[in-house]
């Protein structure tokens, strides 16, 4: 976008877009808009905003369409800063989210790990040279929901001088219909509406519009097919490639804020992941069930898989599954020993699954590891930064997606397919019979949910008593939904329901009245419910992780972990679960705003991937 000539000129343009309306520019098309609308959750982005006139009337008809109920959210994207600020003005008060963002990399967008019901694209498409069309027609399919829309109009400019000149002012490319809808076809969207050439509402005589709908009428990206053949069909002489899938989708519908990056491949964008943080996991998945369980996962009866080292993994054989996690300090020898145990498993990664899981009816890999040499020492804290390390893990962002979105359905597929492949192994011949197979579903069981929970349980009866010595007494912590003293009962609620998202970080457990928990129950609290705790809820965060410990309790170690697992400080581990955790928060931040406006947004996704009971 050329954002040098719309900010010189932000005004004149503002005053020229806003002296038409909403109805007057999109008539064309604005009939698909009340069925988008009648959605109360609906996500709708407009690219290249401008001075926020299609922004507001979209976020007005939500309002007005829902009121109390509403729960839709317009995103705003502008790359030119002056005009995006009259914008903003434009917009005060609406559910409108303003992002300074472009094609085709979208990378502002994409971090929010959003997909959408509506994406428009008014008077945009002709900034968008030849060469990066496709990429960000890839890019914009990727943002769709299932049966989402998309809307560009196309403006077409006669060979008159004047047209000539804004071209070059404007930095303005010639447009196809029938070129956008290839490239439309080309990543799976139908077009669902081409308007022939229609006169300027401006009354410019060199210019002409057309406006073309397109839809997508599923995933669009060809991912679940693959997962599907991968799971179902691809030979397994061990069970690394449904191990690898099942990391993957773990680490997209739990730690969105892993994505490093996201890049243009030769085949389409590509997600960049710390391989780091798929070996943990990794080694997370495996640890119960040939530590614990003793079940074999290649069909010889040899429980050593290749990446369980007798200077690694056989070192660690006292810590469980749940030690394998975000914000955890290993010290010593075991730190030494997980440093081998995770650079091996990352050669594994690298050599087994990756270099065999291919596309159908080709050579060519999907998954790929550029893998570094990591020195071991006697120190190892849990966090993005370091697992970047060992280098970078790369799939292509529609499996990525199709992870983050659809985890709930394809999570029972993954684990239905690696029983079925345990009970085939000799090793395992006592669990061949089907009534028996109920054991090898607990085994795979990913989570202890009790664990954390603990924890945090013993932080607030610390601070209880803490604040009850001081003089005069007062009491600081109250239920984070209700207000409500918690001195006779309380609970430790997960501010996502545990249930539909598992995640025990410090930031997701909050304390609450026990009468108010039992209401909640695991359903998801509405974006007004939470944000009229934000204040509580910060307030908890501060004093229990964030504030430096008293005297009188800097001689009690707050939290416990694993031996010679004990954690650094709470305010280090508190922010390394979140940023992961969080969609689009940078590694390294440490503000409780940007965290909170990442969990409202976290909270939206869930809403609309899985359809949660709200409370």
């Amino acid at each position: 976008m050329p954002a040098k000539f719309y900010n010189e000129n932000a005004t004149e343009l503002s005053q020229q877009y806003l002296s038409k309306s909403f109805d007057q520019v999109h008539q064309s098309w604005r009939h698909f808009l009340p069925s988008i609308i009648a959605n109360p959750n609906a996500r709708i982005l407009d690219i290249g905003a401008g001075s926020g006139r299609d922004a507001k009337h979209i976020a007005q008809l939500a309002a007005k369409t829902h009121g109390d109920e509403n729960n839709s959210q317009v995103f705003a994207v502008e790359p030119a800063k002056l005009l995006a600020e009259l914008g903003v003005q434009q917009t005060t008060g609406l559910k409108v989210k303003w992002l300074t963002d472009s094609l085709p990399a979208l990378s502002t967008i994409t971090k929010q790990e959003v997909s959408f019901d509506l994406i428009l694209l008014s008077a945009v498409w002709m900034h968008i040279p030849l060469s990066d069309r496709a990429r960000s027609m890839r890019k914009l399919a990727n943002l769709l929901k299932p049966g989402g829309k998309l809307v560009i109009s196309l403006r077409h400019s006669s060979g008159s001088e004047q047209a000539e000149q804004e071209r070059k002012e404007r930095k303005m490319h010639t447009v196809c219909a029938d070129e956008l809808k290839r490239l439309a076809s080309d990543v799976g969207l139908f077009t669902k509406l081409a308007t022939e050439k229609e006169n300027d509402i401006l009354g410019r005589d060199h210019v002409t519009w057309q406006t073309v709908v397109l839809q997508l009428p599923d995933d669009g990206t060809g991912a679940f097919p693959f997962i599907r053949h991968v799971a179902m069909n691809d030979g397994k002489s061990a069970t690394h490639k449904l191990a690898l899938l099942r990391v993957l989708l773990r680490i997209a519908d739990g730690h969105p804020g892993a994505v490093l990056r996201r890049e243009s491949g030769v085949g389409g964008d590509r997600v960049i992941l710390p391989v780091g943080l798929v070996a943990l996991y990794w080694c997370h998945q495996y640890k119960d069930l040939i530590d614990d369980h003793k079940l074999y996962q290649t069909p010889n009866k040899n429980l050593n898989m290749g990446f369980m080292k007798p200077d690694g993994w056989h070192k660690l054989t006292k810590l469980k599954s749940s030690d394998y996690r975000i914000g955890n300090l290993f010290s010593g020898d075991d730190a030494i020993a997980l440093h081998k145990t995770l650079s091996a498993a990352v050669n594994n990664i690298k050599t087994m699954p990756c270099r065999y899981i291919k596309l159908p009816n080709s050579d060519n890999t999907v998954f790929e590891v550029a893998s570094k040499t990591v020195k071991a020492k006697d120190s190892i804290f849990l966090d993005l930064q370091t697992l970047e390390q060992w280098g970078e893990f790369s799939l292509p962002e529609s499996t990525w997606l199709a992870f983050n979105r659809y985890a709930c359905w394809i999570e029972p597929v993954l684990v239905s397919e690696w029983v079925k492949t345990m009970a085939s192994y000799a090793g395992n011949s006592q669990y061949k019979s089907p009534e028996n197979q109920y054991k090898l579903h607990q085994a795979l069981n990913w989570e202890e949910p009790k664990r954390t929970t603990v924890e945090v349980r013993k932080r607030f009866e610390q601070l209880q008593e803490h604040f009850s010595n001081k003089e005069p007494k007062q009491e600081q912590i109250r239920c984070v939904w209700s207000e409500k003293s918690l001195n006779q009962s309380y609970e430790i609620d997960h501010s996502l329901p545990f249930s539909r998202w598992p995640n025990n970080d410090l930031w997701n457990l909050l304390p609450t009245d026990s009468t108010v928990n039992n209401q909640k129950s695991d359903r998801l609290p509405t974006e007004h419910k939470l944000k009229q705790a934000k204040e509580r809820i910060q307030h908890w965060w501060q004093v229990a992780w964030l504030n430096e410990p008293s005297a009188s309790e800097s001689s009690t170690s707050l939290l416990r972990t694993a031996p010679s697992a004990s954690l650094t400080n709470n305010h280090k581990r508190f922010f390394a679960e979140a940023n992961i955790a969080l969609p689009g928060l940078s590694s390294d931040n440490s503000s409780v705003d940007d965290l909170f406006e990442a969990l409202v947004m976290q909270r939206g996704r869930l809403k609309e991937m899985q359809q949660l009971r709200e409370w």
